[in-house]
């Protein structure tokens, strides 16, 4: 089961955190991955991480909100592989900040990379994997996405735009499943990476946070990657249109 070998998949935000654990547990599978981020000389750590390890990877420099970056990007892959079958829609940022502090600026970066940036990667990868009747798109999203109780202060920005992914998921999936496209997103819990770090949340928060989760623990990367292989696998290929939930409970709670 959820044998990859020959598939050519594409992850974005691949450099580190979530998006490594993804390139990573694809490429066991037999898939052969490009790693994308705005960094190359990490995205070529990953894929020689990979390498080494006996699979086949190569990094791209990719910034996934500048739509002429995304094109030459996904024309690697294509010139490399000559084709593509899986794109992680990965790449994200979170920088916490009262609505009330918020610029403009800061507004549109985390809308620009959280949810135009897994459009117009979504949209290229859709045209490439038409051409062979066969494709899967995973876009990542949050459980803080509306509707389910989970409202985070200081995050209205990474929200709104979280919340837009899994609108923009559902859509997709109608439009494209009569192309042989597959398209679903995993939303997950509190994850310990290192965008988490980097937010530099209180411990009074951190620990509100686990106090929700009946695991009463952080879930890894590794976690998140095992969700996307199943997503990409010929096992998943009636499933469409679905959100994911990978959060320790948090939800049920």
């Amino acid at each position: 089961m959820f044998n990859l070998t020959n598939k050519v998949a594409l992850v974005t935000g691949g450099r580190r955190g979530m998006g490594k654990a993804h390139a990573i547990a694809l490429a066991k599978q037999g898939a052969k991955v490009a790693v994308a981020d705005i960094n190359i000389a990490e995205c070529e750590a990953v894929a020689e991480e990979i390498r080494t390890a006996g699979g086949d990877a190569f990094g791209i420099k990719m910034d996934v909100s500048v739509k002429g970056e995304v094109d030459m990007g996904f024309d690697e892959v294509i010139s490399r592989y000559g084709r593509l079958d899986i794109l992680i829609n990965n790449a994200g940022i979170y920088h916490p900040k009262p609505i009330n502090d918020l610029t403009e600026e800061e507004w549109d970066q985390t809308i620009d990379i959280n949810l135009k940036g897994q459009f117009l990667c979504a949209q290229r990868a859709a045209k490439e994997m038409a051409k062979n009747k066969w494709g899967r798109i995973i876009n990542i999203a949050s459980i803080a996405s509306g509707q389910v109780g989970v409202g985070i202060a200081g995050s209205a920005h990474y929200t709104a735009s979280k919340g837009g992914v899994v609108g923009m998921t559902e859509s997709l999936a109608v439009e494209w499943a009569a192309l042989g496209i597959t398209v679903n997103v995993i939303a997950p819990g509190a994850i310990d990476t290192p965008m988490i770090s980097e937010a530099q949340m209180s411990k009074e928060v951190m620990e509100g946070f686990l106090a929700k989760i009946p695991m009463h623990r952080m879930g890894s990367s590794e976690e998140i990657a095992a969700a996307g292989v199943f997503l990409a696998s010929d096992e998943a290929s009636y499933v469409t249109g679905a959100m994911l939930v990978v959060d320790g409970g948090w939800l049920a709670s």
